[in-house]
């Protein structure tokens, strides 16, 4: 491709991702880090480090419609990023200084398909029975979360909506908003450790990033559209698509 069709290509893809992490709270990286993985070669740090290029503002945008369309526990969003920061800085280090791509390629999405499996057991295959525990439980549900949006970047946010709708008996559009307000912090953490560590492909971030603001608002429009349990079918198929394809690439790489 050329440089200008290279350009206009990834703003296309940035704006689907944008629209798909919208709709589903989890800012687009799950479609641009399979993509820029097994079509681009890039090596898992470097896909998720560019992916973080649109996640910032794709969640930040994300955040703000949200707020203005549901109830968000402020209260509980600023304990989760509070207690997600130091864990996040630690885990993103370890992530772009000390783990093959390949190992980290085949954990997120070994992650991934764990992820699935739980969440559709309890949104489909089995009485949705929550708990009830007190706010400030949610600081555990963040400092785990930190670790998982260090190694994957948007794992921690996937993380935060399975547990979150179980533990705290939230609707997944409330469990979607308040994982993006914990996110926005955590994800430009991560961001600069991984800027810094060279696993930034700012040529493909940019356009990329450009492509997904433009659809997230009206992404966001749409899921507050959805049934509920079309919303949460609709995340399981997203997810499955995403953990197989990165399975198969871990799995061919050498």
């Amino acid at each position: 491709m050329t440089p200008v069709e290279a350009f206009a290509f990834f703003v296309v893809l940035g704006a689907i991702s944008g629209f798909l992490g919208g709709l589903f709270g989890v800012g687009g990286a799950l479609v641009t880090i399979p993509v820029l993985g097994i079509f681009f070669g890039f090596s898992e740090q470097l896909a998720q480090g560019t992916s973080l290029v649109v996640i910032v503002p794709n969640v930040m945008l994300s955040l703000w419609r949200y707020f203005r369309r549901s109830t968000l526990d402020l209260r509980m969003a600023a304990t989760m990023a509070l207690a997600g920061l130091p864990t996040t800085l630690v885990a993103s280090w370890v992530a772009t200084a000390l783990v093959p791509s390949r190992h980290l390629r085949f954990a997120y999405a070994l992650f991934l398909t764990l992820m699935l499996v739980e969440y559709a057991r309890r949104s489909f295959l089995s009485k949705r029975a929550t708990l009830h525990l007190a706010w400030g439980w949610v600081a555990a549900v963040g400092a785990i979360a930190g670790v998982l949006v260090g190694f994957f970047t948007v794992g921690g946010t996937l993380f935060s909506i399975s547990v979150n709708t179980f533990l705290f008996s939230l609707t997944q559009l409330q469990a979607q908003g308040l994982a993006l307000a914990y996110s926005t912090p955590a994800t430009l953490l991560s961001a600069i450790v991984y800027a810094r560590a060279g696993d930034v492909d700012w040529s493909v971030g940019i356009p990329l990033a450009l492509g997904g603001i433009s659809t997230v608002s009206l992404a966001v429009d749409v899921a507050h559209r959805l049934p509920e349990r079309r919303l949460r079918l609709l995340y399981i198929v997203f997810m499955l698509a995403s953990s197989i394809s990165l399975l198969i690439k871990a799995t061919r790489s050498g």
